[in-house]
């Protein structure tokens, strides 16, 4: 689809990946954040999304909170008005929503399946933002662009 043939180079991070990130070194979210400079990727999140993995980590995994500081120096802060979100989303995601608006992000990582679940893949449905998971943005997007 014409979707995905659009150049991914922003890419705003829910707090759940940055958390993710900071806790798996290894994992598939943090490896992106490593190679984002590499792959062509500018990195975003809000400061809100930031504090709320800190607070996060802070509670279930303080051991964490050394590489959360590490690759906090990757990200671009956004920082946007609260307006209406056009998703029907629980308040606490709108602003995560609004954020990757406010930065004209290609794609929101996100692992809350829950809330996200039903816009996931759908970008005319929002306004024009791709919401995926990390491992399927890598598999479709990342990789799927590196054999190509």
């Amino acid at each position: 689809p014409e979707e995905s043939q659009k150049v991914i180079r922003k890419v705003f991070f829910d707090a759940n990946v940055i958390f993710t990130a900071a806790y798996s070194p290894l994992g598939k979210a943090s490896t992106l954040i490593d190679d984002a400079g590499r792959i062509g990727l500018t990195l975003f999140t809000s400061e809100l999304a930031m504090a709320e993995a800190r607070r996060n980590l802070a509670f279930k995994a303080p051991h964490a909170i050394p590489r959360l500081d590490q690759i906090t120096r990757r990200f671009q802060l956004v920082k946007f008005a609260p307006s209406p979100c056009p998703l029907e989303l629980p308040a606490k995601d709108q602003p995560i929503f609004l954020g990757a608006l406010a930065c004209g992000a290609a794609v929101l990582l996100t692992g809350d399946k829950k809330d996200f679940g039903r816009y996931m893949e759908k970008p005319k449905q929002t306004e024009g933002v791709l919401i995926v998971t990390v491992a399927r943005f890598i598999d479709a997007y990342v990789d799927g662009n590196r054999k190509a």
